[in-house]
């Protein structure tokens, strides 16, 4: 059974985890393809469905300041709550590939038995991790438990409740802040900016913070956006680590094309105006 939904009468259920919000009949399931009702209860559907699961470098997250040259063991499902045209993980988060079942203790004991290879904890990441809450926030009490890290690579696309629950066991957070307009969150993303910068807030003084922007020529790196993003994440820290990725072309988007390493960089010294840490992704 998922949590965080209020039943609406007549066997009806009303998600209350991300600002979506679904309004659910019986057998309809969320927009984010991981949370149905069943019978008049919310059940998560991806409890304990391990799509993807790879020991990766900590860097590859991306976070860069936070344990540098450790692994982490990476675990992913389905399904996602935003809908971004560019998707570059589309194949998980749009679609139900196939998928292994672990129950939390399983998940963590692969965990603990990768300590010894330079493992540091478990990262819930490669689609969206916030919609796979009960399953993330089973498995991150027991790691803390167990005196491993949990590290989470998030939309940002959640409630405040249920995310002041699961913060406590978070060590650290990468979010994707994926512009600076309301208009491209609406447009690209079939989302609103000021819940993903009201997640950013809370987080910020609370675990480890570092922010991913996937820079889609045209769209959204014009000086005027990254300056503003920029500026707006050093009100919160200077110290937060802004990540600035290249986009590949995919899944709904085939146009246009990557942007050049000389405009990164004209970017990314823009950002470092305002941020101590700007990293360049994807060049």
């Amino acid at each position: 059974p998922a949590r965080y939904y209020e039943k609406t009468g007549d066997s009806k259920v009303k998600c209350l985890l991300c600002p979506h919000g679904c309004a659910l009949n019986p057998e309809q399931t969320g927009l984010c393809l991981a949370r149905q009702n069943v019978d008049g209860k919310l059940v998560s559907l991806n409890y304990g469905q391990v799509t993807a699961l790879a020991l990766d470098p900590i860097e590859k997250k991306p976070l860069k300041r936070f344990h540098p040259g450790s692994l982490i063991l990476s675990a992913g499902s389905f399904g996602c709550n935003l809908k971004c045209s560019f998707c570059q993980n589309w194949h998980l988060s749009q679609e139900q590939p196939p998928a292994k079942r672990f129950s939390p203790e399983q998940l963590v004991k692969a965990a603990e038995d990768t300590v010894k290879l330079g493992n540091i904890g478990l990262a819930y990441t490669y689609n969206e991790p916030s919609i796979w809450y009960e399953f993330v926030y089973d498995c991150a009490r027991l790691a803390h438990q167990k005196g491993l890290k949990n590290v989470m690579v998030t939309n940002g696309y959640i409630n405040r409740e249920p995310l002041q629950e699961l913060l406590p066991y978070l060590d650290a957070i990468n979010i994707d802040l994926k512009a600076f307009s309301d208009d491209f969150y609406q447009k690209m993303c079939k989302g609103r900016i000021k819940h993903v910068r009201e997640t950013i807030a809370l987080c910020a003084p609370a675990c480890h913070v570092e922010v991913t922007t996937l820079l889609i020529p045209g769209f959204n790196d014009s000086e005027e956006e990254v300056g503003m993003l920029a500026r707006w994440l050093a009100s919160l820290s200077a110290d937060i680590p802004l990540h600035l990725s290249r986009h590949h072309p995919d899944y709904q988007m085939n146009e246009p094309a990557p942007i050049s390493r000389q405009r990164m960089m004209e970017l990314a010294e823009l950002a470092r105006q305002h941020l101590k840490y700007v990293f360049m992704g994807n060049v």
